[in-house]
């Protein structure tokens, strides 16, 4: 295991290590997110997705075009499938 130190600045801001930025294959520009565990402890985390372009292509590809009416059938099914499973 391998411990990093970083100074947090007046405004709240850190700077986080090469080896770390290198070790998450992190660059200029690219989102972390930090994650409260119900235990208290923080994980940092990339996220998969960082922001809404990042999810082009995440779905797949659909072997039809479908209309909107049959996207909200389909979501309406499927909030009501895990509606049960919840129970």
């Amino acid at each position: 295991m391998k411990e990093s130190v970083t100074t947090i600045t007046s405004k709240g801001q850190i700077t986080l290590p090469a080896a770390i930025r290198r070790h998450l294959g992190l660059h200029t520009g690219d989102k972390v997110s930090f994650v409260i565990e119900d235990s208290g402890n923080v994980m940092l985390k990339v996220p998969k997705y960082p922001n809404v372009a990042s999810l082009a292509g995440a779905a797949g590809k659909l072997d039809r075009p479908m209309d909107m009416k049959e996207m909200l059938e389909i979501a309406r099914e499927d909030a009501i499938e895990e509606r049960l499973h919840r129970r």
